[in-house]
């Protein structure tokens, strides 16, 4: 017997089946979707940061290097200029006929195709004595460099017990043993004028100087204090003064009046001093002190070279290097013209 069949309804909106194939595709779906891109963002995002980080640091890198190339060309620049004015200054003692150098023009400038470097040349002169100074003359200086009357007596006598041959142990002494590492003074003339960075009482600030504010009212800025290795060598003098380089406290301490003092560092920052009769009026005008200053040095000098390069554009580099050597010039007949004493690269 034949079975009967149902007919085949169409599918409407009231059928089960249809009704489950017009449902909407599951949530999972659009969560792996779009987590795939948040993913994606993601990786996007940190990739990013390590090529900026990268590109930051490949751009310091070479900016780095860069400024060290520049401070080497400007230090060997600056070192070329020194021996050229050695060089000049030999040239001048051979052939004072034509001379190439001026020994009492204390600041000198040499062009070069790569940059330009100001030579300045400072005879020892210019500078007390450490060695043989009366201790008057080391206190005026302290005073002049601001140091309160006290504490300059306290340095004053550390450094004449320092340089002063001991038999027995002296007060100082029992300052230096306390010291951690612990030292002897040794009761012995300065051999190196660094050996006051171990004085009691001399500190950095006052051995290298420092940097103030200008007075309130002018134009706020920081300006250099000398320091006491500005006026003091082992090789200066205790007489006379070179009055074109002396620093302004050296003329002070050596008891020059302010005024003329200030009057002397303004003629020679136009023109320096070249002949006594330039120099005799301010002489005359520091009384008894105009005894004390001269013009130029003996025959030991420190030069001092500051170099800086010309930039591809022409401008010129802020960048600036400086070496200095202490420089004996040797009388004829000796192995060499001139001998370094000591080298500074910076």
């Amino acid at each position: 017997m034949a079975t009967s069949s149902s007919p085949s309804r169409p599918c409407g909106a009231g059928t089960p089946a249809c009704s489950r194939a017009l449902l909407p595709a599951p949530a999972t779906t659009h969560t792996r979707r779009g987590g795939a891109l948040l993913a994606v963002l993601w990786l996007s995002a940190a990739l990013a940061v390590i090529a900026f980080s990268l590109a930051s640091t490949v751009r310091g890198e070479t900016e780095r290097t860069g400024t060290a190339v520049d401070g080497l060309r400007s230090h060997y620049l600056a070192e070329g200029a020194l021996r050229r004015a050695i060089l000049y200054i030999e040239w001048g003692l051979q052939h004072p006929d034509v001379p190439r150098f001026q020994p009492r023009s204390p600041v000198h400038l040499f062009d070069f195709p790569s940059g330009q470097a100001t030579v300045e040349v400072l005879p020892e002169t210019a500078k007390f004595n450490i060695n043989n100074s009366n201790p008057e003359d080391l206190f005026r200086l302290l005073a002049s460099l601001g140091v309160p009357p006290e504490p300059a007596r306290d340095i004053v006598a550390a450094i004449v017990d320092w340089r002063t041959p001991a038999a027995n142990a002296s007060p100082f002494d029992a300052f230096y043993e306390s010291l951690h590492p612990p030292f002897h003074a040794p009761h012995a003339p300065f051999a190196d004028i660094e050996e006051l960075l171990s004085v009691r009482g001399v500190t950095p600030d006052l051995y290298y100087g420092t940097w103030e504010r200008t007075p309130e009212g002018a134009a706020q800025r920081f300006v250099p204090r000398t320091g006491l290795r500005d006026c003091v060598s082992v090789f200066g003098a205790t007489d006379q003064f070179d009055v074109n380089t002396a620093a302004p406290e050296v003329l002070a301490a050596a008891g020059v009046p302010p005024d003329v003092v200030a009057a002397i560092v303004q003629q020679r920052r136009i023109q320096p001093f070249q002949t006594p009769d330039q120099l005799a009026p301010f002489a005359k005008s520091a009384g008894p002190a105009g005894a004390r200053l001269r013009i130029g040095g003996n025959s030991i000098f420190t030069m001092r070279s500051t170099a800086r390069l010309r930039l591809p554009n022409g401008q010129w580099s802020d960048m600036r290097r400086t070496v200095s050597a202490l420089v004996k010039l040797m009388p004829p007949g000796y192995d060499a013209p001139y001998h370094i004493l000591r080298w500074y690269d910076n």
